[in-house]
C-alpha cells in the first residue's frame, strides 16, 4: 500500500499522513445522491456543444447537478436545453448585407442603376482631381464613417491612363478598417494578352492579375473580385491566393432577352470560333448551335461553318468581346449565305476602338445580308454605351442586376 504524503501549511516540519487508502480527489461539482441521473454521456455532451458551445455544455452539466433531488424523490431532473440562435451569415437566404458602393466617374450611371436595384446598397462618391503635374489628387469623404462597413468599388479600366488613379483608391479602401472589400471590374481589359507566342512577348493579363492579387486585406479577410466573362478560361488561375475572384457571366441576360422575342422558338446560337464555343456552350446547350472557324487561303483568313445548319433560323452570334468586328461581320455574311432568316449578335464587352461600331448596320427587315437584326451589349464598357446609345441595331443589357446580386454574396 503506497503512502500518501500531503503538504501541511506548517512547511518542512509537517507530519506525514498515516498509511491507508489514498483519498479520492474532491469533485469539481457537489456530491450527488447515489440514485442521481448519470452525467451527460459523450453523445449528449457533443449535442450540447453543437447547440450552444462548450460554455453551454458545462452550464447544463452544472444545472443538472444542482437540480439533483429537487423533485423530492432524490432523482435528478435534467433541465430543458433551449437551442441558442445561430448567427446569420451575410449573403445567406433571408439576410441582407448593407454595402457602400464607390465608383469611378465612367461608371456613375451603372452605379446608380445598381443602387436602384437593391435598397441595401448605398452610393458613395470620391473626389477625383488632379495636381498641376497631372498626377491624381484623390479624396474619400467621411472616411471615418465607413469603418466596420462592407465596401465595394465599381471600376472601369478602359485605358491605361485611368488605371493608376483607380488602383490608388482600390488599395486605400481596405485599409480604412472596413468589414470587407469587393472590387467589381466588369471587363478585364488585358484578357486577350494571355499567352506568349514568341520569346519576349509579355502576357499583360498575368501582370494585371498579379496587381489585383495584392489588394490589401480588410478586417474581414481577403478582398473579393467580380469579373464578367473573362476572355480565356485559364486566366482565373493567374490570380493569387490573397484575393477571391468571382467569375460571373452576362449570358443569363441574353437568355432572358431571347425569351422576349416573337421568334424565340426559332433561335440558333452561332459561335465565331472554337474559343467562344468552349466558353459558352454549356450555358446555351438547349439551343441548336452553329460553330464557325477561320481557315487560311493564301494570305487571307476566311470564316467558314464548321458544323450546324442556320437555314431558316434566327441566328445569334455569341462571343465574349468585340473589337474591330471584322470576324463577326464575316461570320454574319457566311450565315446569310447559308440561308439564315435573321442574324443578330451578342458580346458581353463592346470595346470598338476607333469607333469600329460604325461598321454594324441594322438590316431594316431586308434580310441578314444587309445587316443585323439586333446587336446586344452589356454596359461593361461605359464609353461604348454612350457612343451607341439609341443607335440601331445596338441594345444595352445592363449588368446592374447581376452586380447587385454579387454584392450580397
Amino acid at each position: 500500500m503506497a503512502t500518501a504524503a500531503s503538504a501541511s501549511p506548517g512547511g518542512p516540519g509537517a507530519k506525514t499522513a498515516a498509511r491507508g487508502p489514498s483519498p479520492r480527489p474532491t469533485s469539481a461539482f457537489a456530491r450527488l445522491s447515489t440514485r442521481r441521473a448519470p452525467a451527460p454521456t459523450g453523445s449528449r455532451l457533443r449535442a450540447s456543444l453543437h447547440l450552444g458551445g462548450a460554455g453551454a455544455a458545462i452550464s447544463s452539466i452544472s444545472n443538472a447537478a444542482a437540480a439533483a433531488g429537487s423533485n423530492g424523490s432524490g432523482l435528478a431532473v435534467p433541465p430543458a436545453i433551449a437551442p441558442l440562435a445561430l448567427p446569420k451569415m451575410a449573403g445567406a437566404r433571408g439576410t441582407h448585407k448593407n454595402v457602400l458602393l464607390f465608383y469611378c466617374e465612367e461608371m456613375r450611371d451603372l452605379a446608380q442603376q445598381v443602387v436602384a436595384r437593391n435598397d441595401d446598397i448605398e452610393l458613395r462618391s470620391i473626389s477625383w482631381r488632379t495636381f498641376a503635374d497631372g498626377f491624381p489628387n484623390l479624396f474619400i469623404s467621411n472616411a471615418h464613417s465607413i469603418r466596420g462597413r462592407h465596401v465595394a468599388f465599381l471600376a472601369s479600366f478602359s485605358s491605361p491612363s485611368v488605371i493608376f488613379e483607380q488602383l490608388s483608391i482600390i488599395y486605400a479602401l481596405p485599409k480604412l478598417f472596413i468589414s470587407s472589400f469587393t472590387l467589381i471590374l466588369p471587363f478585364f481589359p488585358t484578357g486577350t494578352s494571355e499567352r506568349m507566342e514568341d520569346e519576349g512577348d509579355i502576357a499583360t493579363a498575368f501582370t494585371l492579375a498579379r496587381i489585383l492579387s495584392n489588394i490589401p486585406i480588410s478586417r474581414g479577410g481577403p478582398s473579393s473580385l467580380v469579373i464578367f466573362d473573362i476572355h480565356a478560361l485559364q486566366e482565373r488561375f493567374y490570380f493569387g491566393d490573397s484575393v477571391l475572384p468571382c467569375f460571373e457571366s452576362g449570358i443569363p441576360l441574353l437568355k432572358s432577352r431571347l425569351q422576349e422575342l416573337p421568334d424565340s422558338h426559332n433561335i440558333t446560337i452561332a459561335f465565331p470560333d472554337d474559343g467562344a464555343w468552349k466558353r459558352f456552350y454549356k450555358q446555351l446547350q438547349h439551343f441548336p448551335m452553329v460553330v464557325c472557324n477561320k481557315v487560311r487561303e493564301g494570305e487571307q483568313r476566311i470564316v467558314r461553318i464548321k458544323e450546324g445548319d442556320p437555314r431558316g433560323r434566327h441566328v445569334v452570334i455569341v462571343d465574349d468581346l468585340v473589337q474591330s468586328g471584322g470576324t463577326l461581320i464575316e461570320c454574319q455574311k457566311v450565315l446569310a449565305a447559308h440561308g439564315a432568316a435573321k442574324v443578330s449578335a451578342y458580346a458581353t464587352h463592346g470595346i470598338f476602338p476607333n469607333n469600329s461600331w460604325e461598321k454594324f448596320q441594322p438590316d431594316n427587315g431586308e434580310g441578314p445580308e444587309h445587316g443585323l437584326s439586333h446587336f446586344w451589349l452589356t454596359d461593361s464598357c461605359p464609353l461604348t454605351v454612350k457612343a451607341v446609345k439609341d443607335r440601331r441595331p445596338f441594345e444595352i443589357l445592363s449588368l446592374a442586376g447581376p452586380i447587385a446580386s454579387a454584392l450580397q454574396i
